[in-house]
């Protein structure tokens, strides 16, 4: 698939907020989305010769390239709207300390935030790819 993924946690509420986050702030409708536990992210990953996913990564597929942690959040930012693409100066830092606050947050998700589903709109729902659990 050549568009845009990203992939996430969908049993995780801040991984949750963040799609809404980035269905709210993009400059247009291009970006899709994906729940690590569905049948297409176990397929998808298993043609990228990842076999065991972690659930803790968010991972951002940019049409060509599979991207992960905070790599993949600065990626994303290039879709948003000004000003919510301001993070895009996180390039500046290391990738080894970026990724080393992603993880301190990562192993904090589920506490950050409560379980969270939105209701998307249905010319959003087709954004989202396979929602049918592994």
């Amino acid at each position: 698939m050549d568009k845009p993924i990203i992939f996430y946690d969908g049993d995780c509420g801040f991984c949750n907020k963040t799609v809404q986050f980035v269905l709210n702030h993009e400059k247009n409708s291009e970006i899709h989305f994906c729940a690590l536990q569905s049948d297409f992210a176990k397929d998808f990953f298993k043609k990228q010769g990842i076999h065991e996913l972690d659930l803790s990564t968010f991972y951002f597929w940019d049409g060509k390239k599979l991207n992960n942690r905070s790599t993949a959040a600065l990626k994303v930012l290039n879709y948003l709207r000004f000003p919510s693409n301001l993070g895009k100066i996180g390039w500046v830092c290391p990738r080894f300390i970026r990724d080393g606050i992603y993880n301190m947050i990562a192993k904090r998700r589920m506490r950050l935030a409560p379980a969270f589903c939105a209701l998307p709109t249905p010319s959003q729902a087709a954004r989202f790819l396979s929602q049918k659990a592994i």
